[in-house]
């Protein structure tokens, strides 16, 4: 089962693209991030002619999530993060595919900082943590996928000081990332790749993509129960040098088949 997360950064401005790639990778799963579309603009006719059946949540000019499914409909579980009912915006939906329970996130990028855009940043991801918790405690299959405007540590960006202050390189916001980790979660694409730059965002400015200036700020989580199936994890990082691409790649991990009860022992 091959689970992928993309930030589409314009889902119709970059259909073609998205499309390309569907044909191109063939995830079993593909999560969606800032879809920039109100739920009446997602173009799911294109995505059904493409093999996949989705459930999405929009927004009309920020946010907005999806889960693609390749051969058949995602079973909508959730379209909003739990914790605060006033929090309208698009940043979270949840589906079981298969067995396996999946969350897609976005997390707030929280610039500047400090200020109104960081707190709700960093209350955000409190949301997370909780939510993340619970669903660990309930042994299931998940994964929590998404853009997590994050870098986790300095080995997930290249050598730079001119990102110091932004929200994404904070304590704060990596202190979140470690307690999500706390708490079980396997951070699959550094489990497959444990040390070296594994970049999935290149900035659009000062030539990035060409120095290979990137950041590491898509992660796919899986939960203890679903860890011991991971097959492979990585970056299809040639989709952001296309023509009219997202200013992020996608991220990709491989699920094996579930134990049986008789392979337990």
């Amino acid at each position: 089962m091959k689970i992928a997360t993309f930030n589409i950064n314009n889902v119709n401005r970059r259909l073609p693209n998205l499309l390309g790639w569907l044909r191109a990778a063939e995830p079993d799963v593909a999560c969606l991030q800032e879809l920039k579309a109100e739920s009446g603009a997602f173009p799911i006719a294109a995505i059904r002619n493409a093999g996949y059946g989705a459930v999405w949540q929009g927004e009309r000019r920020w946010n907005g999530v999806a889960i693609l499914r390749r051969g058949g409909e995602p079973v909508l579980t959730r379209k909003h993060l739990p914790g605060d009912p006033a929090d309208s915006q698009s940043r979270y939906i949840e589906a079981a595919v298969e067995g396996v329970l999946i969350g897609c996130l976005y997390l707030p990028n929280g610039n500047p900082q400090p200020g109104p855009k960081f707190a709700y940043k960093l209350a955000w991801f409190e949301r997370l943590i909780a939510h993340a918790a619970e669903l660990r405690a309930t042994g299931l299959p998940v994964v929590l996928a998404g853009d997590y405007n994050v870098v986790p540590t300095d080995a997930d960006i290249y050598p730079s000081k001119s990102w110091a202050k932004d929200a994404l390189l904070q304590p704060e916001s990596r202190t979140a990332f470690r307690r999500m980790l706390d708490q079980g979660w396997t951070d699959a694409i550094r489990a497959r790749h444990p040390s070296g730059p594994v970049y999935t965002f290149w900035d659009y400015k000062r030539d990035r993509w060409r120095r290979d200036a990137g950041l590491r700020l898509d992660h796919i989580l899986l939960a203890p129960s679903v860890a011991g199936r991971l097959a492979d994890a990585g970056v299809d990082r040639d989709v952001r040098g296309e023509a009219g691409a997202s200013d992020h790649a996608p991220a990709w991990v491989v699920l094996g088949p579930p134990r049986r009860r008789s392979d337990a022992g």
